[in-house]
């Protein structure tokens, strides 16, 4: 049995949520597919899928196993596009959608740098935080951040994204600094109106409970009005430190809670297809992937206490194993 192609068809399946429309797309026989994906269950020594007669759906450890096998794919056919368009030069527009604090704040260099590079693409950057339709919209590339539900679209990570818990000297020094999550009780809460509760983490479990979600006093779109009113002593955040970043050097916010700061987060470069990938949607991935990971925006390490570097160093580096790992494949 060929390795890559049970990867393949089993990605499919899930992609798709069937055999038969798998089959479809890689046009081969429904048969088939499900030969291949028994077969990577058999030499992996576990069950991938749980199937019934109206769907099918992952196991524990066929979503463990689609995320990687959805990366190293990603991989192969990125080695093969790069291959493939050594002698074509990049050129025309290309669109993207990014978040806006982000975009603000890390985009502008690296596009000016991109251009200084390819001097015949032309970029169309549109801010939004809202989680644009690629296809239906006519997007290139859309940056996202989070932990990414698995869909139709291709995602490549480009780098890790710290979140921390922090609020202002002053907010903390009239309510108290809490020690441990319940004391999260009696404090009030700036909440960003697109975070997905649903990511692993116990501040994330938390921020679920009907007791927590009381004191949410303040919602917005906009992680940078909430640092602002954090500043100004409206309560406490849990935000990006690519957002928080001047404020938590400054001292005008402080980590709270720091044993309990959330695994990174994840920017991806979101795009519809993975075959006959445009060029400059390719060097724009490749040029963006090495300019970041140059910077380590997202991972930055300010004037925390030692537990708390330790963690964020911690995170990053395992980060940096899973992609050296899946170089590999």
């Amino acid at each position: 049995m060929d390795r890559i192609d049970a990867m393949r068809a089993f990605v499919a399946v899930v992609t798709e949520g069937s055999f038969s429309k798998a089959a479809i797309t890689m046009q081969l026989s429904p048969q088939l597919v499900s030969k291949y994906v028994a077969k990577l269950e058999e030499e992996l020594h576990t069950r991938l899928l749980n199937r019934t007669t109206r769907k099918v759906s992952l196991t524990e450890a066929g979503s463990q196993y689609f995320t990687h096998a959805q990366q190293i794919l990603l991989s192969i056919d990125e080695m093969a596009s790069q291959l493939g368009g050594l002698q074509q030069h990049p050129k025309g527009v290309l669109r993207i959608s990014a978040p806006v604090s982000f975009a603000l704040k890390h985009m502008a260099k690296l596009i000016t740098d991109f251009q200084a590079r390819y001097p015949s693409v032309t970029v169309d950057l549109q801010l939004s935080d809202r989680k644009v339709d690629i296809v239906e919209e006519g997007f290139d590339i859309a940056l996202r951040i989070g932990q990414l539900q698995s869909s139709s679209l291709i995602a490549k990570q480009i780098a890790p994204i710290r979140v921390v818990l922090c609020a202002s000297p002053e907010y903390l020094k009239a309510h108290g600094t809490p020690k441990q999550l319940e004391d999260l009780e009696s404090h009030r809460y700036l909440h960003y109106s697109y975070m997905n509760v649903e990511t692993k983490g116990q501040i994330y479990k938390y921020l679920k409970t009907k007791q927590f979600k009381e004191h949410s006093v303040f919602h917005s779109n906009n992680g940078d009005v909430l640092v602002e009113a954090a500043i100004a002593g409206g309560g406490l955040i849990l935000q990006p430190t690519f957002i928080a970043s001047e404020a938590l050097s400054s001292g005008k916010l402080v980590v709270v809670l720091p044993e309990y700061e959330p695994s990174p987060l994840g920017l991806y470069a979101v795009y519809a297809h993975r075959k006959l990938l445009p060029h400059k949607v390719r060097c724009f991935i490749d040029f963006m992937t090495n300019y970041y990971a140059r910077r380590r925006i997202g991972m930055r390490i300010y004037s925390f206490k030692h537990r708390d570097i330790k963690k964020a160093t911690t995170h990053y580096v395992s980060w940096l194993s899973v992609q050296a790992n899946l170089s590999k494949h």
